[in-house]
């Protein structure tokens, strides 16, 4: 392929106390025209991208937006670096047709059943972003829980193609490093239908190294309930529940299933309703079509203030009916999500006395 001789990029590197983040442009070549797109993030973590162009545009006016892209992080404080291949960026986020297994929660009454059954395993739950790899003769890219191409940082990629057979694995991208549980082929065979069980130990005889880390599976009732004691005395976000005989079903069933999850805390996806002062964003949730304001929440002077209307994730106490979210703390962004996820029907509320 013939690479287009007004194609340009740029990476940009911010360092400032305990903030380290990287931030990418492109001006590409598209159907004749140009496209200005960029990737952003902290340095070494997945990168989220997006475009200035939603159509290819002239290479004079595409030119402009990229030129503008550029000096406006010059601006605030971002610099060239040459620490500029560390990150294998997809910026068209193609849709791949590959889903992954989404997870019911469970309430903690309901742990006993699972710790006593044999048929179910029971794995940490990473606390991370959703990611899948799919790896053929041709190409390897990073998939996200909504179906689409993302970017994902080199070491991580190149840890799978280290690997000679070709695949797609599941897993949860936590900074540079992918903890894979799941695999949903291998060298061409298409394993949805084999139980869990058999998948895995498809994925224990694979050689994963570097950037890339098997999820251990317990089973036994002893091991698992001293295995969800650890994580829960070392704050982990929480554990996975997997039925040993059962298939890969992708999407999230009604209720139940047959991978299910327990957290220690409750986590909320909000979209950002308001930018205030000091530090702090409103959130909003939906209600029958309605945005409702469900309280603020302060950003942490180590993390990037999100914007207007982005999606992210909250950690929180409890809720109150009618009211805010009590003991908010801001996780990260949610760029793998969307507006009609961030219901108000996920809250868990304080219990009446």
């Amino acid at each position: 392929m013939t690479i287009p001789t007004k194609t340009e990029s740029i990476t940009l590197f911010f360092r400032q106390e305990r903030s380290d983040k990287v931030y990418k442009a492109y001006l590409e070549e598209k159907e004749g025209n140009y496209i200005v797109n960029f990737a952003y993030g902290r340095r070494g973590a997945t990168l989220k991208t997006g475009t200035k162009t939603q159509a290819p545009v002239a290479y004079e006016k595409a030119k402009k937006i990229y030129d503008k892209l550029v000096l406006s992080k010059a601006s605030k404080g971002y610099v060239p670096d040459a620490d500029s291949s560390n990150y294998v960026v997809d910026t068209e986020q193609r849709k791949t047709g590959i889903h992954c297994q989404l997870l019911n929660p469970i309430e903690e009454s309901e742990l006993e059943n699972f710790f006593n059954d044999d048929d179910w395993c029971l794995q940490e739950k990473m606390d991370g972003k959703r990611m899948l790899i799919k790896k053929t003769k041709d190409e390897t890219i990073a998939i996200n829980r909504r179906g689409l191409s993302v970017g994902a940082p080199e070491q991580m990629i190149n840890s799978a193609n280290a690997i000679e057979s070709t695949f797609i694995i599941d897993g949860e991208a936590i900074d540079d490093t992918l903890y894979v549980f799941d695999i949903l082929s291998f060298n061409e065979e298409d394993l949805k239908a084999k139980s869990y069980l058999e998948r895995y130990e498809i994925l224990k005889n694979i050689s994963f190294s570097e950037k890339i880390e098997l999820v251990a599976l317990i089973e036994g009732i002893e091991s698992k309930q001293a295995l969800f004691q650890q994580l829960k005395d070392d704050s982990k976000e929480g554990v996975v529940f997997k039925k040993l005989n059962s298939a890969y079903a992708a999407g999230r069933p009604n209720s139940g299933g047959n991978q299910i999850k327990f957290k220690f805390y409750d986590t909320v996806s909000v979209i950002v309703s308001k930018i205030n002062d000091k530090r702090s964003i409103g959130m909003s949730l939906i209600e029958n079509g309605e945005d409702i304001f469900v309280g603020n929440v302060t950003i942490s002077v180590n993390k990037e203030i999100p914007k207007l209307d982005e999606i992210i994730e909250v950690r929180y106490l409890y809720a109150y009916k009618g009211g805010s979210i009590y003991q908010p703390t801001f996780l990260s962004v949610r760029d793998d999500m969307e507006r009609e996820n961030c219901l108000l029907s996920q809250l868990k509320y304080k219990p009446e006395v």
